[in-house]
């Protein structure tokens, strides 16, 4: 028998263009790579109004974003499978995916993996991380039929 990581899939919006929970699922089980068996988060999808106050509270930044990410922090001592929350602002996503003239799947499927990676410890604060984390996103994505998000889309 195959496990699975434990995920929960909370859609606090109603939006047309979101992913199904099928997807999401595909996502989120290849960011997690070879931690699927013992892992545990939840992915909660939002409205501007959630994320911008989220922002605000745990960033101290205005406005909203596409996605937060909020990884576990356990007690000395103790283990356990539980990476933490990510959140998504649908809208944001949404608006990002026209501007960058990019489908909506294939937005949604990096933001999706790129806040996984948050949650096991990649980070783009610095040069040399960013681009770690950026070949990684493209690796995964490239392995379900998407191309890399950050090389710019030549049309013939």
């Amino acid at each position: 028998m195959t496990r699975t990581a434990d995920i929960n899939i909370q859609c606090a919006i109603i939006a047309d263009g979101l992913p199904s929970t099928a997807q999401l699922y595909q996502w989120l089980q290849l960011a997690l790579q070879d931690r699927i068996a013992d892992s545990e988060l939840t992915l909660r999808i939002v409205d501007e109004a959630e994320i911008t106050a989220l922002n605000y509270r745990y960033r101290g930044k205005d406005g909203a974003t596409n996605v937060l990410s909020f990884p576990y922090q356990p007690l000395p001592g103790v283990e356990s499978g539980l990476l933490g929350d990510i959140v998504i602002c649908a809208p944001v996503v949404a608006r990002e995916a026209v501007a960058q003239s990019k489908s909506l799947e294939a937005h949604w499927a990096h933001i999706t993996i790129h806040g996984v990676l948050h949650l096991l410890g990649h980070d783009h604060q610095q040069a040399e991380q960013a681009v770690d984390m950026e070949r990684l996103e493209a690796q995964l994505l490239g392995q379900i039929g998407f191309s890399d998000p950050y090389q710019p889309r030549v049309d013939s």
